[in-house]
């Protein structure tokens, strides 16, 4: 259950949680690039990561501090919502909703104190976010199907058929797949820590 092949299996079976998740984090930058619908709760997130910044900026090796803050915080959170799903699926969804609510507030914010968001995105988000930002819906979208099928066995229909999905082998499931995703954003930590980091600080 642990192989690669067994994680792209089960990437099949939830190909439209994948969809639904990426949606969710769509719609979530939209509100925040384009409305000012609770800005002020966003400003308190943005000011947090402003701090937490901050705080690895001061330490005697900034590359080794960013490496370790970013990862243990994207893996922490991720697995997170990867279980917090069996909660109706409401905290990975929300989850997604808000980061995306964060990055277009984030990027509306620069494009108008006039920063190059192209630059931005290039340099700053592409390298490891071509890696982060997936594995993160990934995991939301595992979150999803735990809220749904935990729906499904309250029905009793559902739950007479043998062959449907078990919460039990689904979780063994989301277990495997958290390791590999695990991998992804160690991967994507170690991007961001040195090329992303390197490329912003000579901008």
């Amino acid at each position: 259950m642990l192989s690669f092949k067994a994680f792209i299996r089960s990437l099949m079976e939830i190909k439209w949680y994948i969809v639904a998740s990426a949606l969710l984090m769509v719609v979530g930058y939209i509100i925040g690039n384009r409305s000012t619908a609770l800005e002020e709760f966003l400003m308190g997130q943005l000011e947090a990561l402003k701090q937490l910044q901050q705080q690895m900026a001061q330490s005697p090796n900034q590359e080794l501090s960013f490496f370790i803050t970013i990862f243990y915080n994207n893996a922490i959170k991720s697995v997170l919502i990867m279980f917090a799903g069996i909660i109706g699926g409401i905290i990975p969804a929300a989850f997604l909703v808000i980061n995306g609510m964060v990055l277009g507030l984030l990027l509306r914010i620069m494009s108008a104190a006039g920063v190059d968001i192209t630059t931005v995105v290039v340099k700053g988000l592409l390298p490891h976010g071509i890696l982060e930002i997936p594995a993160i819906i990934i995991a939301a979208a595992f979150g999803l199907r735990f809220g749904i099928l935990i729906f499904q066995r309250m029905s009793a229909q559902y739950r007479s058929n043998p062959l449907n999905l078990t919460i039990g082998l689904w979780s063994k499931k989301t277990a495997a797949a958290a390791v590999w995703i695990t991998f992804i954003l160690l991967i994507a930590a170690i991007i961001e820590s040195t090329i992303t980091f390197w490329l912003m600080s000579a901008a």
